[in-house]
């Protein structure tokens, strides 16, 4: 049986490793068949060799994500481990560098996963970005964060989210109320991301006077949008004219930031998704980038990862 002896530097981030009722350390010794001894502010670790060495990088890891001023929860304690396994612990430091901006609530927006760090990377070095990947992976949410950002060290002069008004299996269309009360429900994923980033009275501000614009696509149709950071959201939805349309509203000093799951598509009638097509119609154009996000780059409860999991492997079977 190996052992190893870990310092830490004081009492406090023993008790926050460790977590209620020791939920993080119950996760490290499940996961590696270890056993973890808390002497002060020493950890002993006891296990096979090999197991002592993996959990060793993990517990590494997560003192690392505290010092960068990020409280554990079971998802980065996970998502460590799964690094730790994949050989990849030590790009943990590259991606906990960079925080976006903070939201309204003080709190720090960053990279959470490796397959985040590398999706911030395109939307910073190129005009257009394409973010296809599973729910909860943070793409609507981070390219929000990449507009504020810029907008708020006034790189552009307005925010325009839009996604196509395309029901996901039930009917709109006899809410009472005016158009934009109808298309309001579409659009409050958008509306959700922006209260959290810019608090809801200075969104409201914005909003007014024009500077913050949230619409449904079919508002985007001969316009040319100048100084902009303009978000398309569920692209899966568009029709490859829809997407065309939108891609060539691009105008001078603008970023487009393009999100979907084409696992999700409910376009009626069988049509096919303008997002599938676009991405292999501009692979190979300068500028463009395409970042693909999977279930390890899930950011949500513990059982959305395990949900899109289940459904991949389902769809393998089909295949």
């Amino acid at each position: 049986m190996a052992e190893k002896t870990i310092e830490i530097e004081n009492f406090d981030q023993v008790v926050s490793l460790f977590g209620g009722f020791d939920e993080n350390i119950k996760l490290i010794e499940n996961g590696y068949d270890v056993k973890v001894i808390s002497r002060g502010s020493e950890l002993k670790l006891l296990g096979e060799e090999e197991k002592v060495q993996k959990a060793s990088k993990a517990i590494d890891g997560l003192l690392l994500i505290m010092k960068k001023g990020q409280t554990l929860d079971e998802q980065n304690v996970r998502y460590v481990m799964t690094l730790v396994g994949d050989g990849q612990s030590d790009k943990l430091s590259a991606m906990m560098a960079d925080c976006i901006c903070i939201t309204s609530k003080g709190k720090p927006v960053k990279a959470k996963t490796l397959g985040q760090e590398k999706y911030l990377d395109a939307i910073r070095n190129n005009t257009i970005v394409f973010g296809v990947g599973p729910a909860g992976t943070g793409k609507t949410y981070l390219a929000v964060a990449m507009a504020v950002k810029a907008f708020k060290a006034k790189e552009i002069s307005r925010i325009i989210l839009t996604r196509p008004a395309v029901e996901a299996g039930e009917s709109l269309g006899f809410l009472p109320g005016d158009l934009q009360q109808k298309v309001d429900p579409y659009l409050r994923p958008l509306y959700d991301a922006l209260f959290d980033m810019l608090g809801a009275e200075s969104f409201q501000k914005h909003f007014e006077r024009g500077t913050i614009e949230v619409a449904p696509l079919a508002y985007m149709r001969g316009r040319t949008l100048d100084d902009s950071f303009i978000i398309l959201d569920e692209a899966q939805n568009t029709t490859p004219e829809q997407m065309k349309m939108f891609l060539t509203r691009l105008g001078f000093n603008s970023r487009i930031v393009v999100t979907g799951d084409v696992t999700q598509i409910d376009l009626p009638g069988g049509k096919h998704s303008g997002l599938k097509d676009v991405v292999k119609i501009l692979k190979k154009v300068d500028d463009i980038q395409t970042i693909y996000l999977d279930e390890r780059d899930v950011v949500r409860h513990r059982l959305v990862q395990e949900i899109v999991k289940a459904y991949e492997k389902n769809e393998e079977r089909k295949k």
